[in-house]
């Protein structure tokens, strides 16, 4: 399998690290840590030293309850990173809601656009329509930051996450948009409770029918910390557990925020798995 980006054919046969560059000062992990421009670019080389496949960037903070930023606001923390990592010759991803913000980061060269709402708001899709060949990552949740955790009643929660992808897919393909271009994402954390994110983990596996890249991000979430007892500064071996559990279950993607440790984790599952042959052989006996 392979997803079409803007600049770069992304070879997804191996899983990749994402590697989050939050531009933020009050994102849920690590707010305010690297909004400075500089600070920024020092972790963006920092994360690419340790493996990271593809860069995400994101200047308006997700986390449940945070407040919208105004969009000057948000370019004015992405233009001068995405102006220099445009030339770093690595995959880029900005991680927006708005139009505006997704058009100008495709005019400086961003590979992928990474929307939490799956293009919704008014003129999103036709901005990354407009691009011929820019990626997208379509994430389910409900509502907006502030609201979601309000919206988290399912009769069957990985029927409706894939149903809401499934429309979504069918939304961009309408419009244009080259499924070898779509990933999908079912929102660990996003208008979830936290048993409500441990059945979609469990049953991953039912969202390959999209037959579409699968992008998950467990990384420090708060449902670990339910689980663990943890704060979000000691959920690394939770983080590390979940994401081998969800390529497991085939995720082709995984978004972290502690990269070197999650390729090593990363590597370390590839090499005990088995190859054709051994299955091959296996079968036989």
């Amino acid at each position: 399998m392979r997803w079409t980006t803007a600049r770069f054919e992304i070879d997804l046969t191996r899983p990749r690290v994402m590697g989050i560059v939050n531009l933020t000062p009050d994102s849920f992990s690590d707010g305010g840590r690297w909004l400075e421009a500089r600070q920024a670019l020092r972790h963006a080389e920092q994360l690419l030293r340790e493996g990271a496949d593809i860069l995400d960037l994101g200047a308006e903070s997700s986390r449940p309850g945070a407040p919208g930023v105004p969009e000057a606001a948000e370019w004015g923390r992405l233009q001068p990173v995405l102006e220099e990592l445009s030339h770093w010759g690595v995959p880029l991803s900005v991680d927006t809601c708005k139009p505006g913000v997704m058009a100008r980061a495709l005019a400086l060269g961003v590979d992928v656009i990474n929307d939490i709402q799956a293009l919704q708001a008014p003129g999103a899709l036709a901005a990354v329509a407009a691009h011929p060949r820019a990626g997208v990552c379509l994430m389910h949740m409900r509502g907006a930051a502030a609201t979601m955790q309000n919206l988290v009643h399912y009769d069957d929660v990985l029927a409706e996450v894939r149903a809401f992808l499934a429309q979504r897919v069918e939304e961009l393909t309408g419009a244009g948009v080259g499924r070898q271009r779509i990933c999908v994402d079912p929102g660990f954390g996003f208008a979830k409770t936290p048993r409500q994110n441990l059945e979609l983990g469990q049953r991953l596996n039912e969202l390959h029918g999209l037959g579409l890249p699968l992008l998950v991000g467990w990384s420090r979430k708060s449902t670990l910390g339910w689980l663990t007892g943890r704060p979000v500064d000691q959920r690394l071996p939770a983080s590390l557990a979940a994401g081998l559990a969800a390529l497991q279950r085939g995720a082709h993607i995984l978004r972290v925020h502690d990269v070197a440790a999650s390729v090593e984790a990363l590597n370390t599952w590839m090499a005990l798995q088995p190859t054709a042959g051994q299955c091959a052989a296996s079968q036989k006996t």
